[in-house]
């Protein structure tokens, strides 16, 4: 990796930009990408799946934090002749899939677990995440996410009830994973840079957590439900419930209800 010149040099040897249509803001900072590899678990035992590693920025860091194997989803295949100098570089611990990772069934990917590392394109970074979650929850051996994302959907990630931040997101999370925001980037660290800060996220599958949720697809249509209307009660939006039952009055908002009530609204009222 050493022997490769520097990201920016190979991308003004091919004549390659950020695209905005594919959400591109590149991270050059090889502080930043080291210390966001640094906080892969157990990286030296693991499959890393990364989405997005443009012109290889972070993907050099992975490699050179010495992951077992990487695979990374690219959508932009301009990006090929500098993935591919990285791919020679790698000593075969580099495949690169030009798909779209919104579409690619990461189950098919060859290995039986593996971890998730990228600094994700803002324009699909919660879509992503929460098919993921819903992968974790019905099975999908993932071991780890360590994750970069707007800093306002960073502090919606790891939010508590009570929280502002707190919604869907949140209680996704909360009921499948243990996450944690890891450290802020700036936005000056991007090119371009994006008018919005940044923050890398730690989320790790929690096996007890997933074995008491029932039913992921459920859980996801009650926060839906409430957390779509979340100024109203919640006997307003769902009415004819015995709310008693729940040790509740109607009166509460979504934003009143803790992650494991949603799971027990979700078996019962879905």
């Amino acid at each position: 990796m050493n022997s490769l010149p520097p990201v920016s040099e190979m991308m003004r040897e091919v004549g390659l930009e950020p695209k905005k249509q594919f959400g591109q803001n590149f991270l050059f900072d090889l502080n930043l990408t080291s210390r966001i590899a640094r906080n892969i678990p157990d990286i030296t035992n693991t499959t890393v799946v990364e989405v997005g590693p443009g012109p290889g920025g972070l993907t050099r860091a992975i490699l050179m934090a010495g992951a077992k194997r990487i695979i990374a989803i690219e959508k932009d295949k301009t990006t090929k002749p500098i993935l591919d100098e990285i791919v020679t570089a790698s000593g075969g611990r580099l495949t690169v899939i030009y798909e779209d990772a919104l579409k690619v069934d990461f189950a098919k990917l060859g290995v039986k677990e593996y971890s998730i590392c990228s600094n994700l394109p803002y324009n699909v970074g919660t879509e992503l995440l929460t098919k993921w979650l819903t992968k974790v929850a019905q099975g999908e051996l993932i071991k780890s996410m360590t994750l970069m994302f707007q800093k306002e959907v960073a502090q919606r990630i790891v939010a508590n009830c009570g929280d502002k931040q707190y919604g869907r997101l949140s209680v996704l999370t909360s009921l499948i994973a243990d996450s944690k925001i890891l450290f802020d980037v700036p936005n000056t660290a991007f090119v371009p840079r994006p008018k919005v800060q940044s923050a890398v996220v730690s989320i790790i599958p929690n096996a007890q957590k997933i074995k008491s949720l029932s039913d992921v697809n459920k859980l996801e249509k009650i926060t839906a439900k409430l957390f779509g209307q979340r100024r109203k009660m919640i006997r307003g939006i769902i009415p004819g419930v015995d709310w008693a039952k729940y040790g509740l009055s109607g009166t509460e908002r979504a934003e009143d209800l803790q992650p494991e009530m949603f799971a027990r609204l979700a078996q019962d009222l879905v």
